[in-house]
């Protein structure tokens, strides 16, 4: 879609002023038609004066510019340093900024309606390794599918910048009084509270918020949970502990020198340098800790015992939760084993989760210990099909059970508005081969009316009436927005005809049972 940006001064009242840009795109040779206004790199946050810190809340005397020098946000978010993948995420060092505690937001067009616009909250993907909200382009939803919301995307801390955990760690965390790991979660938190706090300042209603996520939730708020779920309670601190001292061993830092001494040479070390070498250890992805303070060590009991079920009830909160068909294509991609054998395998997924749940996993998977008939290798087709299980399909359907079928009976069903999405956009094919299919990311087309890229007119009207119409209905709070089905079987489905189906899950059964026995394996372990 081709579009032109020209200057936008906003005034955020106390905050100050700030200089985006009206998005506007030509529909005629000689008339432009306005999209939507956007304002990129909008500070959420202060950095902190060191690496693995808690970045901090803006003060209220915090102002973006004045009339006279406006803060300039017409460009993207930080990018937090991080490796590439495919052409989705180059490398690129350059362009690194480990303050990246910034989002960008697009607001319609005229006056707010009365109370503000709803607001959608869209936290970007990549496993937690990579990514960043500049990928994403919503002018076209706003202002072409009439999805009148204002729109939030922060970036955050990914992979080791966000996600590192050690008793080291932890030591230096207490003496300024903060909790340790799980950075890029406190990151995103902290772009919701500021959403909270801010966003009447842009045209949007505090009390009507859907976060594309499920880790943070207050009243009203409306969660949509797009191709991930949570899959297991995350790797303990002696977990972690192994993947830090790896990390060091790595870098030639003597796992002997004191603890101060151990993150004065991390923290001076180039970030370049830090993700080169992380690539190199058993333990390379850098995931969740069970840390106690972000996420406690009950999070999957809250989930059997209906506790999860029953708040959600209490807080009237709706979930949207899907996949796309063919999930692992992409998952296929990301850090394949290193060699086409079972054992191989295994060691990929310990990167990934905690060795006595991959041990539990395996089993059921592969009971022989033989490549499965369906599979063509183990260090790509199995490791496809088992990662995207893991990160999706069966999660996201033990999810569903565990808040439909929890010890204490709630019934959560009426909440749950379940997708599967079978058709994808010729666009697509700029960034994903066309054999792989409806693939995972293949379906942000959908979601953001082409995401910067073209639909054709058919196209249009295939993601209104399949899924953005109903979105902006769910977005903007109304009880009944059209998806025709709720409960735990049933799924909105979008064909590859681009027509609209409501189907019973064919693999619910298979998803609950690899979900039970991950529950299993984690209660054996206490």
């Amino acid at each position: 879609m081709e579009t032109i940006r020209r200057t936008y001064l906003k005034s955020l009242a106390h905050r100050g002023i700030i200089q985006g840009v009206t998005i506007s795109t030509l529909s005629s040779p000689s008339q432009a038609k306005d999209l939507c206004h956007y304002f990129g790199g909008v500070r959420y946050g202060l950095a902190p004066a060191e690496r693995w810190r808690r970045a901090q809340p803006l003060p209220a005397s915090f102002t973006y510019g004045s009339g006279e020098a406006p803060g300039q946000c017409d460009g993207g978010a930080g990018l937090c340093p991080q490796p590439g993948f495919l052409n989705i995420s180059p490398e690129n060092p350059d362009a690194w900024n480990e303050d990246c505690f910034q989002c960008n937001v697009w607001t319609p067009i005229g006056e707010a309606p009365e109370g503000g616009w709803p607001v959608f909250v869209f936290i970007h993907g990549g496993w937690l390794q990579f990514g960043s909200p500049n990928s994403f382009n919503v002018a076209a939803l706003i202002g072409e599918a009439d999805f009148d919301c204002v729109v939030v995307m922060p970036a955050y801390r990914v992979n080791l910048f966000g996600f590192l955990y050690s008793a080291e760690l932890e030591e230096d965390a207490a003496t300024v009084g903060e909790t340790v790991g799980n950075h890029g979660f406190w990151d995103q938190r902290l772009a919701l509270e500021w959403t909270k706090e801010n966003i009447q300042l842009f045209g949007g209603n505090p009390d009507l918020i859907t976060i594309h996520d499920l880790r943070i939730f207050r009243r009203r708020q409306l969660p949509c949970i797009w191709s991930n779920s949570p899959a297991v309670q995350p790797k303990q601190p002696t977990e972690t502990q192994t993947q830090f001292n790896q990390l060091l061993t790595a870098l030639d830092i003597p796992l002997t020198l004191p603890h101060s001494e151990k993150l004065t040479r991390l923290r001076s070390t180039p970030a370049k340098t830090l993700l080169d070498k992380a690539r190199t250890i058993q333990l390379h992805q850098f995931r969740p800790t069970t840390d106690t303070s972000f996420i406690s060590p009950s999070l999957f009991t809250t989930l059997d015992n209906g506790a999860f079920a029953r708040s959600l009830l209490a807080r009237n909160i709706r979930i949207i939760i899907g996949e796309c068909r063919d999930e692992r294509f992409l998952y296929s991609t990301w850090f394949p084993p290193t060699d086409n054998t079972l054992s191989a395998l295994r060691t990929r997924l310990v990167a990934d989760y905690p060795e006595h749940i991959v041990d539990a996993v395996i089993p059921i998977y592969y009971p022989d210990g033989c490549l499965p008939t369906n599979c063509k290798n183990w260090d790509q087709d199995a490791w496809g099909r088992i990662y995207a299980d893991m990160q999706v399909h069966q999660m996201q359907r033990g999810l569903v059970y565990a808040l439909t079928e929890n010890e204490a009976g709630v019934d959560a069903s009426a909440l749950l508005f379940r997708y599967r999405i079978e058709w994808r956009a010729k666009c697509v094919e700029k960034t994903l081969p066309v054999e792989w299919g409806v693939t995972h990311s293949s379906d942000y087309p959908i979601w953001f009316f082409g995401n910067g890229g073209l639909l054709e007119e058919e196209e249009k009207r295939v993601v209104r009436e399949g899924l953005v119409g109903p979105l902006e209905r769910f977005a903007c709070g109304e009880k009944e927005f059209g998806w025709g089905v709720s409960g735990t079987k049933g799924v909105r489905t979008l064909r590859g005809d681009g027509s609209v189906k409501i189907v019973e899950d064919a693999d619910w059964e298979e998803g609950v049972r690899v979900w039970k026995g991950l529950r299993d394996a984690d209660e054996r372990l206490v």
